[in-house]
């Protein structure tokens, strides 16, 4: 069974049922993207703190060593699920530089790089 056509002034007034169904599922599919979206940066977020964290454990750990400094702020970097990329001994002091993965879909595109510097003040 069909609804009647409303009439104004003469004109047959198109039937517009459904146009909030088309409306609901263009804003579910935002807050989809948005949810997403959100979801990729918390990820680089919690990433970036993860690279922060193993850069600061790895300068401590080169800066207190008593051999070489850059050997052992690379075995920790590496427990810490961190790459090292650079290390300077500045003195009794070290500059380490650490990458972690970024979060898978956004590898490509991004590059997560701590650094950190222990040792006495300078």
């Amino acid at each position: 069974m069909t609804r009647p056509r409303a009439r104004c002034g003469g004109r047959a007034v198109p039937d517009e049922a459904g146009a909030a169904t088309v409306l609901g599922v263009a804003l579910a599919g935002l807050l989809l993207l948005l949810g997403v979206a959100l979801a990729e940066l918390g990820a680089v977020v919690v990433a970036h703190r993860r690279a922060q964290a193993a850069a600061d454990l790895a300068a401590l750990a080169g800066a207190t060593s008593r051999a070489d400094g850059c050997l052992a702020a690379d075995r920790v970097a590496l427990a810490n699920g961190a790459a090292l990329t650079a290390c300077t001994p500045e003195g009794s002091a070290v500059l380490v530089t650490v990458r972690v993965d970024a979060p898978p879909g956004l590898d490509r595109v991004l590059v997560i790089e701590a650094r950190a510097r222990a040792g006495p003040a300078p």
